[in-house]
């Protein structure tokens, strides 16, 4: 260990831009068994390691970094697959720069650890060789439905199929993975992944149900009297609205609208055709993670062109300077310190273009956070023949809670007990998006551990 002074700091290989952008095949190659040792071998085995600290999941990240530099492949495997449920979606979509590897010690002058792309490798590699998840089989009498199955929802019944809990998963669309599913494009996470960790499951003892809406096509109560406990893990999924003057233009689309139909057209299913952007020139409105898709996206799809419209600058975009860095290579163009103020209609009502004021970041908040004002007189108007809107999720409240004692605050967001993430009816837990608002993968799936830990400490004492 400690080689940080000998070995610099390699990320993997990605694809020729010219390559990737003709298709949605993920962009990263895998670490090679070497390639990952040595990148292991840097790790100066902090005696306070501030990436586990950092980590949501608290992964063993020092202890798996060691033993993968010691080429213990078996044990980086299960000390890997122990905290997280899914490390190999984790090694690929979390923001590392903002977490683990963010608070690297070697991040100040000799490159962080690269620590996502090693988690990435110990599963993949593992699977190669034929490792897998340990689930004991249904051991115990006690059932469990679980309503979403997105990041938290799978998190939970991994952890209570561990548990010899039996799971009923509830699941309103045609596939299961929710977010990672349809929200992510293939490019940052192959859907072969997912449907990897969702057939382990259910060979551990995982009912999957899709094509089922609680509230639509089974009620609540129906599920919560065939089960001793649930969990509700539905996310958030309604986009943030602008209020801009014309943004209910047919042409001024929701991001996960747009994401989710190019989705189902790469699964060959029946999609709208309507988001066929092809030869038009996309203007995305907002500077998340989720825009960098939509933008990333549209290139793949042929756009005319592809501009990003943000009202701060390039440091303050709140998603991860990887996925800026990649929609840059791509081809993608960025309009920093343009605020939107309308979205111009033509004759036939639908938008052409969006009027935009320019913008100066002035002196910071109570927050810390530079205040941003806008400079009279600088308006001006960006061509647009398609407008997406990527201004983030707000919670879609289901009936069904309110009509069974689920509390929500002021937002929408499910009230829990934060120590056992039950909610205000007994024998209900929730976790990920609906309870915390639209966040990451990793806190969605540390919700749904901890749930799983509550429910099970319940049901079976």
């Amino acid at each position: 260990m400690r080689e940080f002074l000998n070995t610099e700091r390699v990320d993997p290989e990605k694809r020729l831009v010219v390559e990737r952008t003709k298709d949605f095949g993920e962009i990263y190659e895998i670490f090679n068994t070497s390639d990952a040792a040595s990148q292991s071998d840097r790790c100066i085995q902090c005696g306070d390691p501030f990436c586990l600290n950092k980590c949501p999941l608290h992964n063993y990240i020092p202890q798996w970094l060691k033993s993968i530099a010691e080429k213990d492949l078996e044990f980086a495997f299960k000390l890997s697959n122990e905290p997280s449920p899914f490390p190999e979606v984790m090694g690929r979509v979390c923001p590392h720069d903002r977490l683990c590897e963010g608070d690297c010690t070697l991040n100040d002058g000799h490159g962080a650890i690269t620590i996502g792309s090693i988690e990435t490798h110990i599963t993949e590699e593992g699977f190669r060789q034929g490792f897998k998840p340990d689930f004991p089989g249904i051991t115990t009498s006690k059932k469990v439905a679980i309503i979403g199955s997105g990041p938290a929802g799978l998190s939970c019944a991994t952890y209570l199929l561990r548990a010899g809990i039996a799971v009923t998963m509830y699941e309103r669309s045609d596939r299961a993975g929710g977010l990672l599913t349809y929200g992510i494009p293939n490019f940052k996470l192959d859907k072969k992944i997912v449907e990897r960790r969702v057939k382990l499951l259910q060979e551990g003892g995982l009912e999957l149900v899709l094509n089922c809406e609680v509230g639509r096509d089974i009620t609540f109560e129906e599920i919560a009297d065939r089960h001793d406990a649930m969990f509700i893990g539905v996310g958030a999924t309604k986009s943030k609205k602008a209020s801009l003057s014309g943004e209910n233009a047919a042409n001024v689309y929701e991001a996960m609208e747009y994401l989710t139909a190019i989705q189902k057209k790469n699964f060959k299913v029946k999609y709208d055709k309507q988001f066929d952007f092809k030869d038009l020139n996309v203007v995305v409105i907002g500077g998340g993670d989720t825009a960098m898709d939509c933008l990333r996206t549209a290139k793949r799809e042929g756009a005319k062109s592809v501009t990003c419209l943000y009202r701060r600058d390039e440091y303050n975009m709140p998603g991860s300077k990887k996925e800026y860095k990649n929609a840059m290579e791509e081809g993608v163009d960025f309009t920093f310190l343009a605020a939107p103020k309308e979205i111009i209609l033509g004759d036939n009502g639908k938008a052409i273009a969006v009027e935009i004021v320019k913008t100066t970041l002035g002196a910071k908040d109570v927050s810390g956070r530079q205040k941003m004002e806008e400079i009279k007189g600088s308006e001006t108007r960006v061509k647009a023949d398609i407008i997406i809107m990527s201004l983030g999720f707000d919670l879609a409240v289901p009936s069904f809670l309110a009509e069974n004692g689920i509390e929500t605050n002021s937002w929408g967001g499910i009230i829990i007990n934060e120590a056992t993430h039950e909610t205000t009816t007994a024998g209900v837990y929730a976790g990920g998006d609906c309870f915390r608002g639209a966040d990451l993968v990793v806190t969605a799936a540390l919700d749904g551990r901890e749930a799983a830990k509550s429910i099970s400490n319940a049901l079976l004492k």
